[in-house]
């Protein structure tokens, strides 16, 4: 994407001690998660991991619902340089209706989400770690601003689908969450989301930013389809906090079939490390009793939100499973799927 040449912004310290009265040049929206947000800078390298994150995508919205949010994107120079391999984990703070995030003194971010605006600052040598800036502080703001205003349970974990309705999959990580999101996209299934769901409450409508896909590359070998792993190993490869290094496969560089609106959530799916010892064995319902203490151990951040008992009582409805691990991810996507069709309406 092409931007004019940077405009330095730069006020005297002592008459703006703040930076209050900086004017971003630059403009950008994009419609995430159900909302409308404008990303405004004088950086043409923050903008890019704007574009990164949130170009190309479906503009997803839920009926009648799109507010809009403002969030200011700054870039500061480094006081102090830092010889570091990768930056320190944001710390998080709240109170008083503002959430906020730090890496350093000048790496963090202040969100008021009743204000429906955020800030965001960032050193010019950190930009260097654009993974780190873009997933743990631009889409982390994103995450945290829409779901508080438009009353959305977030959740850590999967969907995929069709036909307007989704399967949501919830599990530890590495228990294979991936793995059957990529299957699911090569058998042709939607991807609403990879690794955050966000779900009303009510409506069991969810929406995410199906943007990128991590594959490691032991998941490969069940991949068949010779031009897929090609492109999957031609992908930048990232690096988690855990350890975990992961190719970092861009979806819209395939026309991936991507879910064009909220999906609805139809089954729930707790995706399990265990192997099955058979075809009857894979798919299991989850007793009633246990739907509620399973989703709050593995939802512990969802489960002290607003809605989290209505959304409970509403994915119970629906129906919870454990799936456990198949001989080939194909034959575990060929139970989710049937899920769907038995939630799909008659005729």
């Amino acid at each position: 994407m092409m931007f004019p040449s940077d405009v330095s912004l730069r006020d005297d310290p002592l008459s703006d001690p703040f930076g209050e009265r900086l004017r971003p040049a630059i403009c950008m929206s994009r419609q995430v998660l159900g909302a409308r947000f404008r990303f405004e800078s004088d950086s043409i390298a923050f903008l890019e991991l704007v574009e990164a994150a949130y170009g190309s995508l479906p503009a997803q919205r839920f009926p009648g619902l799109s507010p809009e949010f403002h969030i200011e994107l700054r870039v500061v120079p480094r006081e102090a340089a830092a010889d570091v391999t990768e930056p320190p984990p944001v710390r998080m703070q709240g109170g008083r209706g503002l959430l906020c995030g730090v890496v350093d003194a000048s790496n963090y971010m202040v969100l008021a989400p009743a204000q429906r605006r955020g800030l965001i600052v960032v050193s010019e040598d950190m930009l260097a770690f654009r993974y780190h800036v873009r997933y743990e502080l631009l889409e982390f703001a994103v995450f945290l601003l829409a779901p508080r205003v438009l009353n959305l349970v977030p959740l850590h974990g999967a969907c995929i689908g069709r036909d307007g309705l989704g399967v949501l999959l919830l599990g530890p990580s590495g228990a294979g969450k991936s793995t059957l999101t990529l299957q699911g996209l090569v058998d042709g299934m939607d991807l609403l989301a990879e690794d955050s769901v966000f779900a009303h409450p009510e409506s069991l409508l969810a929406t995410g930013v199906p943007n990128f896909l991590h594959v490691k590359e032991d998941t490969l070998r069940f991949v068949d389809d010779p031009a897929v792993r090609e492109w999957i190993r031609k992908s930048p490869v990232i690096h988690r906090r855990s350890g975990v290094a992961k190719y970092e496969a861009d979806l819209r560089e395939r026309d991936a079939s991507c879910a064009k609106a909220p999906l609805r959530l139809a089954a729930t799916v707790f995706v399990s490390g265990e192997s099955a010892h058979g075809p009857d064995d894979l798919l299991a319902p989850v007793p009633w009793e246990f739907v509620a203490p399973m989703l709050s151990a593995d939802q512990p951040y969802a489960s002290g939100h607003a809605g989290w008992d209505r959304f409970v009582q509403r994915i119970r409805r629906g129906g919870v499973y454990r799936l456990r691990r198949a001989p080939h991810p194909r034959d575990a996507i060929r139970a989710v799927g049937g899920l769907l069709d038995r939630a799909r309406p008659a005729g």
